[in-house]
């Protein structure tokens, strides 16, 4: 499987640490490097704002897809190489999944985590099986990663599943995971085709 497309998912706001954005600028950096494109929620402010003026700073192709609610606020950024306006929150996750080859959640908040727990679901139940990572920048998701094991200790996650996503703190080390993880599920769609 070849990842020609990938959704980034993250934060309409920057954080307190500078390392968010550097990171996230480092993962653009990569990812246009690969002659990725980028999907992504078409917003101009936050980490958003901050991967897209990367992206297109290098050269790269960068992809929006904003819900007309929050194009009207003025959210949207207006330099992107394709921005698609859609009528829901609904219909921009689904044609993000549709665009991207993978996907990659960076430090964000409850908008971020519900899109990577719907990706994750969908996964789970084969609605699709593309490769999902998680820059884990300066340990944001640790609490989360915990919580995650003690739903694993608890019976209610099986523990295969948490396998399935790359987790890395470094954007250069979630590429390679995440270049693995494809290598693998195109491996698998082979033995089951």
């Amino acid at each position: 499987m070849e990842l020609r497309s990938v959704c980034v998912f993250c934060g309409s706001r920057r954080g307190k640490k500078l390392e968010y954005a550097s990171s996230t600028r480092e993962l653009a950096g990569i990812l246009v490097e690969h002659n990725v494109r980028l999907i992504y929620g078409g917003g101009n402010v936050g980490l958003m704002g901050i991967l897209a003026d990367a992206f297109l700073e290098l050269g790269g192709w960068v992809e929006g897809v904003i819900p007309k609610v929050l194009l009207g606020k003025e959210m949207a950024h207006r330099g992107l190489s394709r921005l698609h306006v859609v009528e829901s929150m609904h219909q921009r996750k689904a044609l993000m999944a549709s665009l991207s080859d993978a996907f990659i959640a960076l430090p964000g908040g409850i908008g971020t985590l519900e899109e990577l727990f719907e990706i994750w679901t969908w996964e789970k139940i084969y609605y699709h099986q593309k490769p999902i990572g998680v820059l884990d920048v300066g340990d944001y998701y640790r609490p989360l990663r915990i919580f995650l094991k003690g739903m694993v200790e608890e019976g209610f996650l099986p523990g295969s599943l948490l396998s399935q996503i790359v987790w890395e703190s470094c954007p250069q080390r979630l590429w390679e995971g995440m270049l693995t993880q494809a290598s693998r599920k195109s491996g698998q769609k082979r033995i089951n085709s």
